[in-house]
């Protein structure tokens, strides 16, 4: 019996914990894929980085809105480290050929192309995230409208299978369930060429979970913090019950 509290909900099974913890009980090439969307660690590369996620990710505005997250103070050499682990982690649970993507900012992006590597994964590529230009804009500046997937293959991967977009469009969600919630349509299309189970380390408000369940696809996702975990397991029993989309 697991010693971390865990929950099925159709065919996603949901576990409370922190994700190198929970990892280390799971079956090895028992999952199909993984995509992840951790903690980013970018916003205190300048500002302090025990600021609360909300002062780092949100304007004063919006502050407020969505509960705190977990895990998003690490420096760089020490997101390294910490990514490189659980990516290793996760291969071990991946079958032979199978997928990751990574999300990442542009601060991150450098180092999550470092840490695929460290964790034995072949680096394959770059999707982008074009947010639109619904993305905040900074006078005299570019606009910082685009975040990143990095994604790779647990060693050799045949060409075969369906084929998905190398860029991806879609606006943040006006009403989220997180902070740095990310679009369902989003998490759909890059699912596209992967097959279940699909391993969610840091699940967050559980849209991944979401598009899973709307794509047939078998799902495992991990939350450390109770607060997210309650909202994940409450958005996919609602999602469940009426088969449609809940937000990011």
């Amino acid at each position: 019996m697991s010693r971390f509290e865990c929950r099925q909900i159709g065919t996603a099974t949901l576990y409370r914990g922190d994700a190198l913890e929970v990892m280390a009980t799971l079956q090895a090439g028992s999952f199909g894929d993984c995509l992840a969307d951790p903690p980013y660690s970018s916003g205190g590369n300048v500002r302090d980085k025990a600021q609360a996620t909300s002062a780092k990710y949100q304007s004063s505005e919006h502050r407020g809105l969505y509960p705190e997250f977990q895990g998003d103070t690490r420096d760089q050499r020490s997101y390294l480290a910490w990514s490189a682990l659980w990516l290793a982690r996760a291969r071990q649970l991946v079958a032979p050929g199978g997928l990751v993507g990574i999300f990442s900012d542009w601060r991150q992006l450098p180092v999550t192309t470092d840490a695929i590597q460290c964790g034995g994964w072949v680096w394959r590529g770059v999707v982008p995230w074009d947010k639109t230009e619904s993305s905040r804009p900074q006078l005299g500046r570019y606009r910082n409208q685009t975040e990143y997937v990095v994604w790779g293959s647990n060693g050799a991967r045949p060409l075969a299978g369906p084929t998905a977009p190398g860029l991806f469009r879609h606006s943040v969600p006006r009403q989220k369930h997180h902070i740095a919630g990310k679009p369902v349509e989003l998490m759909g299309g890059l699912l596209r060429p992967m097959r279940g189970p699909i391993l969610d380390p840091f699940m967050g408000s559980a849209t991944i979970g979401v598009a899973c369940l709307q794509l047939g696809l078998p799902y495992v996702g991990i939350e450390v913090d109770e607060t997210y975990f309650e909202i994940s397991c409450r958005r996919l029993e609602a999602a469940l019950s009426t088969g449609g989309t809940t937000h990011g």
